[in-house]
């Protein structure tokens, strides 16, 4: 996102984050998420921090970006509003790596719901901007395909190297390529034979042509295309084939490559974390996995019950009942954290409305004198709607005020930028109290659960014994 000409900086993140926030989209602002800024001063936030960076190193680009936005689209029907947002949020935390400040907006208004999230471009200390780059979208793609997998989402799978033509990856999608995607669409409805295929190919807006050979033709298409010449799987052969269910041994090894993903994740969370959460081996086994699986969880049960007594060894834990303290102590550090946090961004909004109404009431208030000298003329409240409505708005939030001297916009905005210093350095201390809670969480329900598996076996062997006695 780059600055406009004819407009200010800050007139273009408004403008930027209010679509993104739009209340018809988004449910009323329910489906807006936020980290490391407040969703309702999300733009006067934005600009605190390029002007602090200005200040810190004193540079200044020309043609430079403000902001950046990412478009996360998901497939209609799989997934519900809150579970995108949290996936939209997930993604940014990635990408970003939690040093930039960004929103998430979730849009309902289309049939597919879609994310809009916006990050700054200036990092959290101020002191550096985004490094973008050429591939930077491919990264940004892996990061979102990743975070998808790990919901059970489905992901655009990418074209075999032999699809590809010479082209950059940034070229307009081609015709050819959307038909495809749209026999796909169609192909996983309950689809009973050929006819009905073509039917609903021909009820989406694409003309058929019956030969030798079928064509189709979408709008705005001149010509029309075979069925024959778009590749393997998608022939009229092949149509038939798919209809009939027989390329399921396509859809097990897409299933396979999707678990072998998510597995390689899995290892990649456990080597940055340290250990993660037990498997429930009796549970997966009801849910049809196999001996393959079961022996292979055993390891990793055992694998992660050690990590978690090294980690509690390392942390000076030495019983359950001070690992049971240590737990109490996390969480209520990290809630003392986020209730400071809270308390800040509800100062911070404060500020920014007490701001905005004294903004409101300077330029409004000669024509509200005039509209008063005119004994409050109908015709000229219909011309002058907006200002004499945000005036009289700007007037009803001063009585809270009423004996007190009102402060300057320039103290109020000095005002915002330390509270604004503040809730940033508590950040730092939020993330640490985070990730030391729920470790400590997770230590103790592996712990839980390791104890009470053996519990069990105890109680098995103990029966199996009282048999070989009787």
């Amino acid at each position: 996102m780059h600055q406009n000409k004819g407009k200010t900086v800050a007139q273009c993140l408004k403008a930027r984050t209010d679509y993104a926030k739009n209340g018809e989209k988004t449910e009323n602002e329910e489906l807006i998420s936020s980290y490391a800024c407040d969703k309702e001063t999300v733009d006067q936030e934005f600009l605190l921090a390029k002007q602090e960076y200005l200040r810190i190193t004193g540079r200044k680009q020309k043609g430079d970006i403000i902001a950046y936005q990412i478009r996360q689209s998901f497939k209609p029907g799989e997934i519900t509003p809150e579970e995108a947002n949290a996936v939209g949020y997930e993604t940014a935390m990635r990408f970003t790596k939690g040093n930039h400040a960004f929103i998430v907006a979730t849009h309902t208004d289309k049939a597919h719901i879609h994310n809009h999230i916006i990050f700054n471009s200036t990092n959290l200390n101020c002191d550096r901007k985004f490094r973008d780059s050429w591939f930077i979208a491919l990264v940004l793609q892996k990061v979102s395909d990743i975070v998808c997998l790990e919901h059970a989402l489905s992901v655009i799978k990418p074209r075999r190297p032999s699809e590809r033509d010479n082209r950059n990856s940034y070229h307009r999608v081609s015709l050819r390529k959307e038909l495809r995607e749209h026999i796909d669409t169609i192909l996983q409805e309950d689809t009973k034979n050929l006819n009905e295929f073509l039917k609903r190919l021909q009820e989406s807006g694409y003309e058929i042509k019956n030969g030798k050979h079928i064509s189709v033709r979408g709008k705005g298409q001149k010509r029309f295309i075979r069925l024959s010449s778009l590749g393997e799987g998608y022939t009229e052969e092949d149509i038939r084939k798919r209809i009939l269910r027989e390329d399921e041994i396509c859809s097990e090894e897409y299933g396979k490559e999707a678990e072998k993903n998510q597995r390689k994740q899995q290892k990649i969370k456990q080597s940055s974390r340290g250990f993660d959460l037990l498997i429930d081996i009796n549970k997966k086994m009801q849910e049809g996995k196999g001996r393959g699986y079961e022996r292979w969880a055993k390891i990793y049960n055992v694998k992660q019950i050690t990590k978690a007594l090294l980690f509690l060894q390392e942390h000076g834990i030495r019983d359950y009942e001070e690992l049971e303290k240590k737990t109490a102590e996390t969480s209520e550090r990290f809630d003392a954290v986020s209730k400071l946090i809270k308390e800040k961004e509800d100062k911070l909004h404060d500020i920014a409305a007490l701001k905005m109404n004294i903004i409101n009431f300077a330029k409004t208030k000669k024509i509200y004198d005039e509209y008063r000298d005119l004994r409050y003329d109908k015709d000229f409240f219909e011309a002058h709607r907006e200002e004499i409505t945000l005036y009289r708005a700007s007037k009803e939030a001063f009585n809270r005020y009423k004996g007190k001297k009102l402060p300057k916009v320039r103290e109020l905005s000095e005002q915002y930028r330390e509270v604004l210093e503040e809730k940033r350095k508590l950040y730092s201390e939020y993330k640490e109290a985070r990730k030391e809670m729920m470790d400590i969480k997770i230590a103790k329900q592996d712990i839980d659960r390791f104890l009470k598996t053996e519990e069990k076996q105890h109680q098995i062997d103990k029966n199996i014994a009282q048999e070989h006695v009787r």
